[in-house]
């Protein structure tokens, strides 16, 4: 655990590290996700919860002497302001464009804007929701008299306890409902059904690098042409795995290397079988390895041949999660969920009313949490695209955290940051990964994700033939022709016409 892992960090000569017992402790929260998040959600102690929050809060801010990015993020943003003049272009979310679908700032603030007018209401209705809820079970502390509102320590914590009042359901009930070879089955079902190819195992015919990964084919289930392979590693390896799901290309297409047979990895972190007891997944592992596979069925079922463009090469940034996204709406679908969907000893289906709640813990606190995406993904544009780096740094114009604090006004005016936040000194997707002037490409994958699966509702779920008619053009455009044609051609290609957020809107609720 963490505490034993510090100890042993500093521990000098013949140090002795004590015994810990996870029911008396001692324990050690760290700012890490996977630690601080359970904290904030369920530690009772309020003044803990707030120092763990204002640690978080301000990591890397220069307060109480921790290290200081703010000189770094105005650095950052100055050079790349000027590498995008010497390129041509007026500012950085200009030249980050250049090269994604979105077409300009002004199309992803207005795409924003129709997402925010119904998000917030929604967001509202949710935070008064936790309020009531806190004042009603909290006691004298959280009665208006002695608190106006709720704390950003707050939320979380009671938010968690309505969540349980709400839904009552665990990870641990529902696992023997998710056993890993049913839910495979039921997947391979599921491309089956919807794009017209057949998954086979073929465990034994291509050399594995650990007895747990298998290898299977993908043939064309009209013609049986062997089209492409892909590589399975299910479960967790804590020694020599690192965490996390993802699909990687084993082997692209490609003409110019006679390469016509695609393959791809998909690694997952799942629990291994036990004895006789299967793997047995949690339902978020189960929308994980669609999303995976969407991501695999982009790579493997490309019909381009260029190596550059084939599968999701060369697809841009903003539209490349459209299949992975796809594919987890099958996750609530009832017919899909129910092909699989059995008690791996008993054999008895998932009951109804846990599959409901399945399907409106979905939504729960959608509003809250596409407002603060939206903040987000603005926050990254107004710096990338009007903000004056110099002059903030120099006091000569507003600060980093200023902009922060005007753009919340709008997206988050129900849950505005503190004048203490610093936030952005670990904002480390724009400023130290990839998503500089691309964070907004989160949603705008999942407006076109909810679209193009409205396509499917739209004909009717439970009609074969149409479903079979839209699976086949999804199969023929967005998976087909990987990244040498314009996204927005391809996806006109599929729906006849650009996405819009209304499917989106009506998926989580606000509609």
């Amino acid at each position: 655990n963490a505490h034993v892992q510090h100890l042993t960090s500093e521990a000098t000569g013949d140090t002795e590290i004590p015994e810990m017992n996870p029911e008396a402790g001692p324990w050690r929260i760290t700012l890490d996700i996977p630690s601080y998040s359970p904290a904030l959600s369920h530690l009772p102690d309020r003044k803990l919860r707030e120092h763990i929050y204002m640690a978080y809060l301000q990591r890397a801010s220069g307060i109480n002497g921790n290290k200081n990015n703010v000189p770094l993020i105005y650095e950052i943003l100055r050079l790349r302001s000027e590498m995008a003049k010497m390129l041509g272009y007026e500012n950085f979310a200009e030249l980050s464009l250049a090269s994604k679908m979105a077409p300009s700032v002004e199309a992803i603030t207005e795409l924003t804007n129709l997402i925010a007018e119904k998000a917030i209401p929604a967001a509202k209705k949710e935070l008064a929701e936790i309020t009531a809820l806190a004042r009603q079970k909290g006691g004298s502390p959280y009665s208006e008299a002695n608190l106006e509102k709720l704390e950003p320590w707050d939320v979380n914590f009671w938010s968690e306890r309505l969540k349980e009042s709400k839904f009552d359901i665990t990870d641990e009930e529902l696992r023997p409902y998710f056993a890993l070879p049913a839910v495979l089955e039921g997947m391979f079902g599921l491309v089956n059904r919807l794009f017209g190819v057949t998954v086979i195992a073929a465990d034994g015919e291509e050399e594995v690098w650990h007895p747990d990964v298998r290898f299977f084919k993908i043939s064309d289930t009209e013609s049986g042409q062997h089209i492409a392979s892909f590589f399975l590693d299910p479960y967790s390896r804590p020694e020599n795995k690192r965490g996390g799901a993802w699909m990687a290309d084993c082997i692209g297409k490609s003409d110019a290397l006679d390469r016509d047979i695609p393959v791809a990895y998909l690694t997952c972190n799942g629990s291994p079988p036990v004895g006789n007891t299967p793997s047995l997944m949690t339902f978020r592992e189960v929308e994980t390895l669609f999303h995976e596979f969407g991501h695999g069925l982009q790579h493997m079922l490309t019909t381009a041949s260029i190596g550059d463009v084939a599968g999701i090469n060369g697809v841009e940034w903003d539209a490349v999660e459209l299949p992975s996204q796809f594919m987890e709406n099958w996750c609530y679908d009832r017919p899909t969920v129910y092909g699989f969907a059995k008690h791996w000893e008993t054999g008895e289906p998932l009951p109804e009313e846990k599959f409901q709640k399945l399907c409106e813990q979905k939504i729960f606190n959608a509003g809250m949490m596409t407002c603060r995406q939206l903040c987000f993904g603005q926050v990254d544009m107004e710096l990338h695209s009007n903000f004056d780096a110099e002059a903030g740094e120099t006091g000569k114009g507003r600060s980093i955290f200023d902009t922060h604090r005007e753009v919340s006004s709008k997206y988050l005016p129900h849950s505005m940051p503190m004048k203490e936040d610093r936030f952005l000194c670990s904002f480390s997707h724009i400023f130290a990964g990839g998503y500089s002037a691309g964070y907004y490409s989160y949603k705008w994958a999942e407006v076109m994700s909810a679209d193009a699966y409205a396509a499917f509702e739209e004909v009717g779920l439970d009609n074969e033939e149409k479903v079979e008619e839209v699976g086949k053009k999804f199969r023929e455009t967005v998976l087909s022709l990987g990244g040498g044609e314009s996204p927005t051609e391809v996806y006109r290609a599929f729906r006849g016409r650009e996405p819009t957020p209304s499917a989106l809107l009506r998926h989580n609720g606000f509609e």
